[in-house]
């Protein structure tokens, strides 16, 4: 369990060995998600009166923690953003706190031709959203599916064909499209990632590799991403343990996934996204999204890892 005096003692010297970056510093920009930021999932009591999803709330929470943290941006979902709208828009909060977005997770149904024409059209407009206030990715999630009587073998030509179709058109806007295996969903295992990302088209669909999610399926990350690496554009970077909290993600640091090594080969490649921080979200959380912060903000610094002053 995470809890107020283990933060504080995650924040000293002891948990943390430093890596062999820590012997130099590297250039990567981090950014943040921001998802540790929305109480989703679990109970919530009293119910909110808004979806938290689009509670206007956490975007404003989310941009001045993790500028004020000196994060190099934030990715927020598409539909924040669209609901951002009706609040005048995300524009006058970025730029008061002088922080780049940077890409929105767009949802999308990939693994049904019948909604194809509407799920594309849905996240174009977010891609939109995303080129107005100056992004650059558009993070495509696939949609969820009963993986237990799942066949992805039956799916696999029409995920390929939305993921085309898709990514055309967000090129088309001047923006990247990125696919994100995830969990839950009609991309999730390490085979299913390998085969529609070696039969996509790649001058239009990169890669946004979820590190901690390929850690959770089952998938070696660091393998993952070596095989992919020319595509990787954009990347969720988030630690896995298998505990009870937080989905079973955790603070950078603390978890499975070899993260320096990561953090190795992305070192020098110019790319159209950012690394991404997340951690997951479902309350009650152990300590604020601001502390979850602070501790991966600790733990990169000690991997030789800049922030902004």
């Amino acid at each position: 369990m995470m809890t107020r005096r283990s933060f504080a003692t995650v924040l000293g010297a002891g948990p943390f060995l430093p890596s062999a970056s820590a012997a130099r510093k590297l250039t990567l920009h981090v950014g943040h998600t921001g998802l540790t930021w929305i109480p989703l999932g679990g109970r919530i009591t009293p119910p909110p009166r808004i979806n938290p999803m689009v509670d206007p709330q956490y975007v404003a929470a989310a941009i001045r923690d993790i500028a004020g943290l000196g994060f190099y941006g934030i990715e927020l979902f598409g539909n924040q953003i669209e609901a951002m709208e009706a609040q005048g828009g995300v524009g006058a909060l970025l730029q008061e706190h002088k922080l780049p977005l940077i890409s929105a997770y767009c949802n999308t149904n990939l693994s049904d031709p019948a909604a194809r024409k509407d799920s594309i059209a849905k996240t174009l407009a977010w891609a939109s959203l995303v080129k107005k206030y100056n992004g650059k990715i558009v993070v495509v999630g696939p949609n969820g599916v009963r993986r237990d009587s799942y066949d992805f073998k039956a799916h696999k030509d029409d995920i390929l064909t939305t993921l085309n179709e898709l990514g055309k058109a967000v090129a088309d806007l001047g923006l990247t499209a990125v696919l994100h295996q995830h969990t839950g969903t009609c991309v999730e295992s390490r085979d299913e990632t390998y085969a529609v990302m070696e039969a996509v088209d790649t001058r239009v669909m990169k890669f946004g590799p979820d590190i901690g999610q390929l850690q959770k399926g089952g998938s070696d990350p660091v393998k993952v991403v070596k095989d992919f690496l020319p595509l990787v554009q954009h990347m969720h970077l988030k630690d896995y343990v298998g505990g009870a909290e937080y989905l079973g993600y955790c603070p950078l640091g603390q978890g499975k996934v070899d993260i320096p090594a990561i953090l190795d080969m992305m070192e020098g490649r110019k790319t159209d996204g950012h690394i991404m921080v997340e951690l997951d979200s479902p309350p009650p959380q152990p300590v604020p999204a601001i502390e979850n912060a602070k501790i991966a903000k600790a733990y990169l610094q000690k991997q030789g890892i800049g922030f902004r002053a």
